[in-house]
C-alpha cells in the first residue's frame, strides 16, 4: 500500500474511522467512510470534485493535500513521483486515513450537459492496418462539446465504448478513429459492418481533456496511436483563431505505414502561424521519420517545458513516463492535461 504522510494524524488506537475532508478554498467538508475512495465519497455528498475516468489513469481528479495522510491499495499510474512528492494525490484512488485539508478543482461550469446523439454513418475507412475511421452526421444538428472530448456509442447490445471526437464542432461530422481489437465485440464485430446511412446512437460529450486557451503558454501536444484524434480536434479548432499561440505535435507510431493523418495533420497546421510537426517511430526503418519514443523526441528538441501547455494522449505508459520526465525538464505541474487510452479487450 503507497502512503503519502502529511499532518495530524487521527490516534484511534489502530481502528479505522470516519475521516472528515475540508476543501481549503470553499471550507465546503464531507465524511470519507473506511472502504471509500475521497471522490466516491465527495460525489456521495453532492461535491462535484472534477473527474474523469475514475481508475487512476488520466489525473483529472488531482488534489493538493495540505493536511492529512492518504493511501492507495496500488500506486495510481496517473501521478507521478515528482506530484507524489509535492503533495498531491488521486482522488480517484486515495483512501483518507486521517482528516485532510485538501486543494481541490471542482467540475468546470462551461462543459457541455452530455445528451443522447442519433447520427448517421457518412463512412467507414480503414486507414491502417487496424484502424477504422467512422464519420458520423447527427440528425438533429450538432451537439455542443469542447475539442478533445470523448462520446460513448451505443452498441447494438446497449453496452457503451468511448472514443474521442476527431473533428472540431465547426466541421459538422463527428469523426471517431477506432483500433480494432481482435475479438471484439464493438471494433471487430459490429463496425466493420456499418454501411452509409445506418443509425449510430451516441452519449455525450463527456471528458475534462479540452484545450485551456486561458493559460496563454506555447502548446505542445504529444500522442500515441489513435490517441492524435483529440489533438487533430484542437487542431482544428486552433485554426479559426487569429492569433493562437506556438504548437509543436508530437505523434509516436511503431511504424511508417500506420502514420495514417500525416498528410491531413500537415495541412491543419499550416493554417496556423506557427506550428511543428514531428512524427516519431519506435520500429523505424531507414527513412524520413525520427526513430525511438515519442516522449523522448520531445526532451530532445525541448529540453526546458518551463513555458508550455502540456496535452498528452494515448497509451498509460507513455503518459506516466512522459508526465514524470516533463516535470524534471520543469514543465509546470498546473500545466500538463492528460487523457489515457486503457483499451479493453473486449470493445
Amino acid at each position: 500500500m503507497t502512503i503519502i504522510r502529511a499532518l495530524h494524524k487521527i490516534e484511534d488506537g489502530g481502528e479505522a474511522v470516519v475521516a472528515q475532508v475540508t476543501l481549503a478554498e470553499s471550507g465546503d467538508m464531507f465524511c470519507v467512510e473506511p472502504h471509500e475512495t475521497i471522490l466516491a465519497a465527495a460525489l456521495k455528498a453532492g461535491v462535484d470534485l472534477a473527474h474523469d475516468c475514475k481508475t487512476g489513469f488520466c489525473g483529472s481528479c488531482r488534489i493538493r493535500l495540505l493536511e492529512g495522510e492518504v493511501a492507495y491499495d496500488e500506486a495510481p499510474l496517473g501521478l507521478s513521483e515528482e506530484e507524489r512528492g509535492c503533495g498531491f494525490a488521486l482522488a480517484c484512488q486515495a483512501r483518507a486515513r486521517m482528516n485532510l485539508r485538501v486543494a481541490a478543482e471542482l467540475m468546470p461550469l462551461d462543459r457541455p450537459e452530455p445528451t443522447e446523439i442519433v447520427t448517421e454513418v457518412l463512412s467507414v475507412t480503414p486507414v491502417c492496418a487496424d484502424i477504422l475511421r467512422l464519420r458520423l452526421r447527427p440528425t438533429g444538428g450538432m451537439p455542443a462539446f469542447l475539442p478533445g472530448q470523448y462520446v460513448n456509442v451505443v452498441t447494438q447490445s446497449g453496452a457503451t465504448r468511448s472514443f474521442s471526437i476527431a473533428s472540431a464542432p465547426s466541421e459538422g461530422e463527428i469523426d471517431l478513429h477506432i483500433r480494432v481489437i481482435p475479438g471484439g465485440m464493438f471494433t471487430a464485430g459490429e463496425l466493420p459492418e456499418l454501411r452509409p446511412g445506418a443509425r449510430v446512437d451516441l452519449h455525450g460529450p463527456h471528458g475534462l481533456f479540452r484545450l485551456h486557451p486561458e493559460d496563454f503558454r506555447p502548446l505542445l501536444l504529444v500522442a500515441t496511436g489513435t490517441g492524435i484524434a483529440p489533438l487533430r480536434a484542437m487542431l482544428a479548432a486552433l485554426k479559426e483563431e487569429p492569433d493562437g499561440p506556438p504548437v509543436a505535435l508530437y505523434w509516436g507510431m511503431r511504424e511508417e505505414d500506420e502514420l495514417y493523418m500525416v498528410d491531413e495533420i500537415a495541412a491543419l497546421g499550416a493554417e496556423l502561424d506557427d506550428f511543428t510537426f514531428v512524427p516519431v517511430l519506435s520500429r523505424a526503418s531507414e527513412g524520413a521519420h525520427r526513430a525511438g519514443y515519442v516522449q523522448d523526441a520531445v526532451l530532445a528538441d525541448l529540453p526546458d517545458l518551463s513555458e508550455h501547455a502540456i496535452y498528452l494522449c494515448g497509451s498509460p505508459e507513455m503518459i506516466a513516463d512522459a508526465r514524470g520526465r516533463f516535470l524534471e525538464a520543469g514543465a509546470s505541474v498546473n500545466h500538463i492535461y492528460a487523457d489515457s487510452f486503457h483499451f479493453a479487450h473486449n470493445l
